[in-house]
């Protein structure tokens, strides 16, 4: 199947009412009907603010996460139109992509 990898990448502290970010795009792509999605704490790094955010023993607000997963073009349509209805500031990476699994006849 030919599509896209889409990652988003935030902040463990940064929610969306009573989500954080990573909880409501994980929600929000099981309701499209996006087949997977995972989630990855990052060790540290930095935003277009260029302040550096990491994990701290007392603080894992500022701790970076990437939600990622393989979507098909209506889905990937849908989901950025769920984020503009929610008027959210995400940044991500788009990259077309082949994806499918192994040992199963293609579509």
């Amino acid at each position: 199947m030919h599509g896209y990898q889409l990652t988003f990448f935030t902040q463990q502290g940064r929610t969306h009412g009573m989500l954080s970010i990573a909880e409501w795009l994980l929600r929000e792509a099981r309701e499209i009907g996006i087949k997977g999605a995972t989630v990855a704490a990052a060790q540290g790094g930095y935003g277009r603010d260029g302040r550096y955010h990491s994990t701290r023993f007392f603080e894992l607000g500022e701790q970076p996460v990437e939600v990622t997963m393989a979507v098909g073009p209506e889905q990937a349509t849908q989901l950025f139109a769920r984020i503009g209805e929610e008027d959210l500031r995400i940044f991500y990476m788009k990259i077309p992509v082949e994806f499918g699994i192994t040992g199963e006849d293609p579509e």
